[in-house]
């Protein structure tokens, strides 16, 4: 009988063992914040490096390249790093380098230009801090050797732009635009520095303008044949600097920006035109460039004409101008668009591959981003015309047809399948949650999906756009990578991957819903997020994670419905998180973004109130314990509400808050806003200096000492007016931070931000 129980007791022991094995573990913050230790181990698996060498998919890895067969997903050694490095380290030279090169440690950023060369093409540096040297090689993995190379000896090279056409290499160097070609050294396009009176940082060539407003996100264009070059030239002498100190050094340093607020003095842009044979540049004769805007520089197919589309300040009316590439003559304005609020041109035009004298032009004209098909050698009434939009105007100087219609928008144009005469597109058409890819039919509009309908759809075009690899992932699906075919068929999986965080930790409960917002008809989409081991019979404190503005959307049909690491370790902390995409935000169409217009906060705020609402309707919520946080547009928003409902909302942490919009740059600010001149009551209703005596509850405001999008006045200049008004908000600053905190500051960062509320609002 004693053998039997003590039998008995250890397979209990054993029982009980097991069951503590495979209890689920809280997660810490280092598990989920984006610089913690832990962080990438949690993520659904991946397979890095993947890209199309012409129609051929290769997986740039870490110690080889492979290519992966479309059909069957069965992979092959194209050529490995140590092969690489054997030529980078023993191969011959063209000419002999500054210092010995390292070898590589990976070939993931490694690329294959061309799709019927055997040529890899990646980058290095050698030197040190006094002297360096970058170069980019070519290897041919065939005959196992280096075939050229480029020589970038300036100090800091960036902003690299390779032409396949012509093999030449565009780049810049601090304010300046260089161009190599496959050897010693580089020609400079922009005037050099030395000997000229341009002042370095008062005018920049071949660099991103208008602070990156309008998808603009570089600043040299090459020509579809590689003969020219064009570039934006940006004159900011005129701009208001403005004085970022660095304290890192032993005496501070001022290290100015070029910052032009509202309503004070912008920089002039021009696009210039280089002639790669001959050396020549023709700037376009655009007139005078003050208060304008010029976007979206495009190439027609032949190389004879430039498209630039170009705004009035106001941001009011948008010309699409043609211009001759030989003279810089301007030639024709083909399309006009006007709208009372403002005209966003954001993407360049796409011609047809099958047809170079039609390109697709976007447009939100009627509501929504849709493509339009323009066509150079027919003409338009050449009337001004009502969009769908409540005044919204175009006038067509040349024939246009809508390919796309609909209470939905076109994302983006991943590319062409010329041989179908199909564009492959990402839009919202399934759900404005999503991101799904459908072949377009130009001739009959017919769109076919490609894919699982469920999800967000990450994808890059093969080169003749017959595949497609397809990157998407749900609330329900981990990660899932497919080689899919453009004709609707089904794909090559190769990846599917489960949650990691799922398996080994308690998760909360989190759901997304719709309420009407503050107009009383839009429906508005929320997540709800309960806390781990919720009880229903509790009452529990409750945040909201907000944005709320343009250009921005916090909830999607992803992992954890676009939920943040943080909201779910709060919620691990017996918190209820709750976001809402208000009005506003995007990815709804333009009325619902620009209902906002000239008064930043006012319907936002009216729409995060019934969110609070909505909290305060839940049983398990305590409504007098309501807190708020968000960062940018979202710290303008924390900190708004916790002034502005003072009664509502108990603790805010605001994160790099625009506090007085006369204080952010022209091109954002102005496009919402107008000008503080034009627009001061609007101005002073989104002042929240003016509100500073309203504050009752517990607000902390965290900034990046050298912040150059909300910089450091927005939050110095509010604390001055509560010590004036008599109230008490907390601050803490990221020395030498800019907008947002990356790595270990990351994670201390989130400490910080929960301390905050576990001390007041728990």
């Amino acid at each position: 009988m004693k053998r039997l129980f003590l039998l008995f007791f250890l397979l209990c022991s054993m029982t009980v063992s097991t069951t503590f094995a495979q209890e689920k573990k809280a997660f810490t913050l280092e598990d989920v914040i984006p610089g913690g230790n832990n962080y990438f181990n949690l993520v659904p698996k991946n397979i890095p490096g993947l890209k199309w060498w012409g129609d051929v998919c290769v997986r740039a890895d870490v110690d080889d390249i492979r290519q992966i067969d479309n059909r069957t997903g069965e992979e092959t050694i194209l050529v490995t790093l140590k092969e690489v490095n054997e030529a980078l380290q023993n191969g011959e030279k063209p000419y002999k380098l500054l210092a010995p090169i390292k070898p590589l440690h990976t070939l993931q950023g490694a690329s294959l230009p061309w799709e019927n060369r055997n040529l890899l093409m990646f980058s290095d540096y050698v030197g040190d801090e006094e002297k360096s040297e970058s170069y980019v090689f070519f290897y041919d993995f065939i005959q196992k050797k280096l075939t050229n190379m480029f020589r970038i000896q300036e100090a800091n090279a960036t902003n690299l732009d390779f032409c396949k056409e012509n093999g030449y290499l565009a780049y810049t160097a601090g304010d300046h635009l260089y161009i190599a070609n496959h050897g010693d050294f580089s020609t400079a396009v922009s005037p050099h520095p030395t000997g000229v009176k341009e002042i370095d940082n008062d005018i920049v060539y071949g660099q991103a303008v208008h602070r990156n407003e309008f998808g603009i996100m570089k600043g040299t264009f090459w020509s579809p044949k590689g003969t020219y070059l064009a570039f934006y030239r940006m004159d900011q002498s005129m701009v208001t600097d403005y004085p970022q100190v660095n304290t890192s050094t032993r005496i501070a340093t001022l290290e100015p920006d070029k910052y032009p607020m509202a309503g004070m003095t912008s920089h002039k842009v021009t696009v210039g035109v280089y002639d790669v044979k001959t050396g020549k540049i023709i700037y376009l004769q655009a007139g005078d460039p003050t208060d304008r805007y010029f976007t979206n520089v495009s190439w027609s197919p032949d190389e004879q004409h430039i498209y630039v589309i170009e705004l009035n300040r106001d941001q009011n009316h948008a010309q699409l101008v043609c211009y001759q590439v030989a003279t810089g003559e301007k030639e024709e304005v083909l399309y006009e668009e006007k709208n009372p609020k403002y005209v966003e041109p954001q993407h360049p035009l796409v011609f047809l591959p099958w047809d170079e004298s039609k390109f697709i032009y976007q447009s939100q004209r009627d509501g929504f981003n849709h493509l339009y098909l323009m066509d150079t050698k027919a003409k338009g009434e050449g009337t001004w015309k009502n969009g769908k939009l409540e005044g919204s105007t175009y006038l067509e100087h040349l024939k246009v047809t809508p390919l796309t219609q609909g209470d939905w928008l076109v994302q983006d144009i991943l590319g062409f399948n010329a041989g179908k005469k199909e564009i492959i597109i990402g839009s919202t058409e399934i759900s404005p949650l999503q991101t799904n890819l459908f072949s377009l039919n130009v001739k009959t509009g017919k769109r076919t999906l490609l894919g699982e309908k469920d999800g967000m759809h990450r994808a890059s075009l093969s080169e003749s756009g017959t595949y497609l690899i397809d990157n998407f992932s749900s609330f329900h699906v981990g990660r899932e990578i497919t080689l899919l075919p453009t004709n609707g068929k089904k794909g090559t999986t190769l990846l599917k991957a489960d949650d990691p965080m799922a398996s080994q930790f308690k998760l909360p409960e989190i759901t997304i819903g719709t309420f009407k917002a503050a107009d009383g008809k839009t429906d508005l989409y929320y997540r709800l997020i309960k806390p781990v081991d919720f009880d229903p019979n509790k009452k529990y404190p409750a945040i909201i994670y907000v944005y709320g503005g343009p250009h921005a959307q916090l909830i999607h049909n992803t992992r954890f419905y676009d939920a943040r690491g943080w909201d779910l370790y709060m919620a691990q902390k017996g918190y209820v998180m709750l976001t809402v995409d208000s009005r506003g935000s995007d990815n709804r169409g333009l009325a619902f973004e620009n209902c906002t217009f000239r008064h930043l906060g006012v319907e936002e705020m009216k729409d995060q109130v019934k969110g609070a609402e909505f909290l305060k309707s839940l049983s398990y919520v305590d409504g007098e314990r309501i807190g708020v946080h968000g960062w940018s547009f979202g710290g303008f928003m924390t900190t708004n509400l916790m002034l502005t409902y003072p009664d509502i909302f108990k603790v805010g942490v605001a994160g790099g808050p625009v506090i007085d919009w006369k204080f952010y740059e022209v091109m954002y600010g102005e496009r919402y806003m107008d000008t503080p001149e034009t627009n001061p009551e609007g101005y002073k209703g989104s002042d929240l200096k003016q509100k500073a005596g309203n504050l009752k509850g517990r607000l902390e405001i965290i900034i990046g000492g050298t912040d150059p999008t909300c910089v450091p006045q927005h939050s110095y200049s509010f604390l001055r007016a509560c010590i004036e008004a008599g109230t008490h908000p907390d601050f803490f600053v990221y020395p030498e931070d800019g907008h947002n905190m990356m790595g270990r500051d990351r994670v201390h960062l989130h400490e910080h931000i929960t301390r905050y509320f576990e001390d007041h609002l728990k």
